[in-house]
């Protein structure tokens, strides 16, 4: 059996589960929308196209994992650390419905489970990550590559345990949810570590070459400390 991991197919999760999750994921969606209004701006919206162009462009390769397993760039992270959070969820959002839609990847009515797994769990924990991290790490390229890395595994992980809670409450096979956590947690923390590098290496150059373009860098460098203005000595008369 192939399997491809993680995109969710037609069917693994009834009907029922699959219409709570799409209700969801537009929900979560309208509300990224709304708070991206406040960031994009005529530098943020054209990086906003390049980053769900890139995301489109990597998905479609795949790399092997395991035998019998392959995996892609989910590109939550990426997408954060270049774009920020409420834009970097709509730019994954934008590139999961265009290949659902013209190239079947990942069903119809796994859609609102696909969103909010790759988009919404998978950009927020990468998130909350990168916030975390970059307060401790260096605000360097390197030191962004090595955040890009550590979250990108986290929120790799995470995403693919949103698709084991989906089949907790539908799954329509018999397979054990143990078996089924286990096998999502160990094979995405491999393709975490593919994407994690993947992100790294896209970041940290960026970040070398146009720093102002880097959502995180402005986000969570601190700003210049002012100096103090100079004493004003008052002279008066002998």
């Amino acid at each position: 059996m192939q399997i491809e991991a993680m995109h969710i197919a037609n069917g693994i999760v009834n009907g029922p589960v699959s219409a709570l999750f799409a209700v969801f994921s537009a929900l979560a969606l309208a509300f990224c929308v709304w708070r991206a209004r406040a960031d994009l701006d005529d530098r943020l919206a054209p990086m906003a196209g390049l980053v769900a162009a890139f995301i489109f462009a990597v998905q479609m390769l795949n790399f092997q994992v395991l035998p019998g397993i392959s995996g892609h760039l989910l590109g939550g992270t990426l997408a954060v650390v270049l774009v920020g959070p409420w834009v970097g969820a709509l730019c994954v959002s934008t590139v999961l419905i265009i290949q659902c839609l013209l190239f079947a990847d990942g069903g119809l009515t796994a859609l609102g489970l696909n969103i909010t797994n790759m988009a919404i769990i998978g950009t927020a924990a990468g998130y909350l990550l990168v916030a975390g991290l970059m307060r401790v790490l260096p605000k360097t390229p390197a030191g962004l590559g090595v955040t890009a890395l550590i979250a990108s595994i986290i929120g790799v992980v995470a995403a693919s345990m949103g698709f084991v809670f989906e089949y907790w409450l539908g799954g329509t096979t018999q397979l054990s949810l143990p078996w089924v956590a286990g096998t999502m947690a160990g094979t995405h923390v491999l393709i975490g570590i593919g994407e994690g590098l993947i992100a790294a290496t896209t970041v940290a150059t960026v970040a070398r070459v146009r720093p102002d373009l880097v959502y995180a860098m402005r986000r969570f460098r601190k700003p210049p400390v002012a100096a103090p203005a100079p004493a004003m000595v008052s002279g008066g008369a002998a």
